[in-house]
């Protein structure tokens, strides 16, 4: 019996993965009103905040960490291309392919509305040791990873029929 124990999760890793939950939700609840306040729809919004993570990418990239087919992300990039969110630039590896650099940096309307947010959050931060935060930091990029996987894992099974 003191085996099924170790695998029963503690209440403090229950607690922590509500509380993810709940961050998540309310980060979907803030980039939709965000890309609202823009004037994009929340594709085209996610796609902006992966550039914006990831720096510049291949559509066929995009695809995959957005789980849009390509000719969804195709309209995607010609519509924050003519908004001035990216530009295309031929990949200097392959010439078949095509980068996709983020330039909305740039644009007032986007940095006007972060401000706050980035306020506050290095606000919170502040309140944290440096060796506090890079354990937060560790967390957040590992979860990130478990989180891409589990995108991954949902798409091919949409994709893959099972």
């Amino acid at each position: 019996m003191p085996h099924d124990k170790h695998n029963q999760p503690t209440q403090q890793q229950e607690n922590l993965t509500l509380r993810m939950r709940g961050l998540g939700a309310r980060t979907v609840i803030y980039q939709q009103n965000v890309a609202s306040r823009l004037g994009l729809n929340n594709s085209d919004f996610l796609a902006i905040d992966i550039l914006h993570e990831k720096g510049p990418i291949t559509a066929g990239e995009l695809a995959k960490f957005t789980g849009l087919t390509t000719g969804s992300v195709t309209a995607l990039i010609d519509r924050l291309e003519k908004s001035d969110y990216v530009r295309r630039q031929p990949d200097p590896k392959d010439r078949r392919k095509v980068i996709l650099v983020p330039v909305y940096e740039n644009k007032k309307e986007v940095s006007d509305i972060y401000l706050s947010l980035h306020t506050a959050m290095i606000r919170l931060a502040s309140s944290y040791e440096d060796i506090e935060l890079e354990l937060i930091a560790q967390f957040l990029d590992k979860a990130c990873t478990v989180l891409e996987e589990q995108i991954h894992e949902l798409n091919s099974n949409i994709s893959g029929g099972n």
